[in-house]
């Protein structure tokens, strides 16, 4: 596998790297697709699907259909240099959200599903309790419903982090999102220690819960640097990584300096899972949240071998 360190020639903002055929993505709005998406809307909810521009939207609502629910409103504290979400001063806080939550759920009939939040720096506890309490509504409605959460780092207080995991999440997902030497620039007011602190402590509270990690490729990282990701989550316990390739979002957005392969992402999971990851999805188009639902039972299987 080649390193990804960016090539000599320099680009300026009318000049990008082309986007490989791998990439394209065959769009497929059935009656599946449509129906999810006119029930987000009855119910004025948010999905990350549609705010981060997720390629793998049709294939998820129209084929597979799950969804990733955004709470806490559509407006990120934060400016990430990478993520399509929108910044600026939040609205106030929806303390219906949760059952609305909890009511699509049963609607969709899901058997797992994903529940993110916009960085919420504005609130004391970073929007811990509604997240919580979005559990504990899908439990008492859906209990056949396996949950898992995608938080932000909530500041970094433990008190914050101790709310979520009191409400027992079948997995608590946190982001790396990039290397340790791109965190500065990629990343706004989080850092790649305190993400690392953020999975352990989680590990910690409540060991049984697996925990899960996210890294985007093609910002500028080299093969080593992928690899002291990998390390740096095993070493804090994580149990599931996913891989994915960065696809710029608009051209305000960072610039994609390299497009990896099928072939170099799967030498990706290979060596993720000789690392002793329970699970790696990795490919160009996945995300965090890309067959969550494998992943799951991936990660129960490995605990139940474990324990035997």
């Amino acid at each position: 596998m080649s390193s990804c360190k960016p090539t000599n020639q320099k680009l300026n903002k009318e000049e990008h790297i082309r986007k490989p055929d791998w990439l394209k993505i065959k769009l497929n709005t059935n009656d599946e697709y449509r129906g999810l998406k006119k029930l987000m809307r009855e119910k004025n909810l948010h999905t990350v699907c549609e705010e981060a521009r997720c390629p793998n939207i049709h294939e998820c609502w129209g084929e597979r259909r799950t969804a990733t629910f955004m709470i806490l409103g559509d407006v990120c504290t934060r400016a990430c240099r990478f993520c399509a979400v929108k910044t600026g001063l939040p609205n106030e806080l929806d303390l219906a959200e949760p059952e609305r939550v909890a009511d699509s759920v049963v609607l969709m009939n899901l058997k797992h599903v994903v529940i993110t939040v916009v960085a919420r720096d504005d609130l004391k506890d970073g929007g811990a309790s509604v997240l919580a309490e979005t559990v504990r509504a899908i439990r008492r409605k859906s209990p056949q419903t396996s949950v898992e959460v995608l938080p932000s780092d909530m500041g970094g207080i433990e008190e914050n982090l101790r709310i979520l995991m009191d409400a027992r999440p079948d997995i608590l997902n946190h982001n790396i999102e990039t290397v340790r030497s791109l965190t500065k620039r990629v990343r706004a007011r989080a850092t790649y220690d305190r993400s690392l602190e953020f999975l352990r402590r989680a590990k910690e509270m409540q060991p049984d819960i697996p925990t899960k990690s996210s890294l985007m490729i093609g910002l500028g990282e080299t093969e080593e640097e992928i690899y002291e990701v990998m390390d740096d989550l095993r070493a804090n316990n994580v149990d599931i990584m996913t891989i994915g390739q960065y696809l710029q979002p608009t051209k305000k957005h960072l610039p994609v300096k390299k497009y990896y392969s099928p072939i170099e992402f799967g030498k990706l999971r290979k060596v993720a899972m000789s690392k002793g990851f329970s699970h790696c999805e990795a490919g160009p188009l996945v995300r965090s949240s890309y067959h969550a639902d494998e992943q799951v039972n991936a990660a129960t299987k490995q605990r139940q071998m474990s324990n035997q």
